[in-house]
């Protein structure tokens, strides 16, 4: 079973990213041939016993696993593009909470705190309300603060700039593209 919290850099990401691909190839073999109230009972109740997460239903290892993904490949586009000035980005999976963020990275003239997430696009505006909120309150000393979510939670709308400036990052977890709001242009590191 992964770790709950990861140093990511740029000599490890994409090695992680492969390894949690492997172990998802797996999944969802125990609910083949199940319909009607039997799948939804497998889905919901029955540990899935391999995986990321064995010891979780499928339902909740989906859960978990889209978050991961949305994380593995936005903290993978900004350090091979450099967005933030950071070499290593301490990020949690799952839906622990040991950390007070879910992404967090410190170097010798800046900080950053993140939270990230996976919704459906009927469920982005209360997700990204609560993440802003924990980041506006918690994060206050950060020099740079971000949520990161999967691209399509948006259904396509263009995002308004926060006034506070917390960078908002959408994440294409099939493709790993990022489209950072506002633009990546503001992320020089400060003097």
């Amino acid at each position: 079973m992964r770790q709950p919290v990861r140093k990511l850099t740029l000599e490890n990401i994409d090695a992680i990213t492969e390894d949690f691909h492997r172990e998802l190839a797996v999944i969802g073999a125990s609910i083949a041939g199940k319909t009607g109230v039997e799948l939804m009972l497998a889905l919901k109740r029955d540990r899935l016993g391999h995986g990321p997460y064995p010891h979780v239903s499928l339902f909740e290892a989906a859960n978990r696993i889209m978050s991961d993904l949305v994380i593995l490949h936005g903290i993978a586009a900004l350090l091979k593009h450099k967005h933030f000035p950071f070499d290593e980005y301490v990020v949690e999976f799952g839906n622990e909470n040991r950390n007070s963020f879910d992404i967090f990275a410190n170097s010798q003239n800046a900080s950053l705190a993140g939270e990230a997430f996976n919704a459906a696009p009927s469920f982005f505006g209360t997700k990204k309300r609560t993440a802003l909120k924990k980041l506006r309150t918690k994060a206050l000393e950060e020099t740079y603060k971000i949520i990161m979510f999967n691209a399509e939670a948006t259904s396509g709308k263009r995002l308004k700039a926060e006034i506070d400036g917390t960078f908002q990052i959408a994440v294409d977890i099939t493709s790993g593209l990022v489209s950072i709001t506002p633009s990546a242009a503001a992320t020089s590191t400060p003097e």
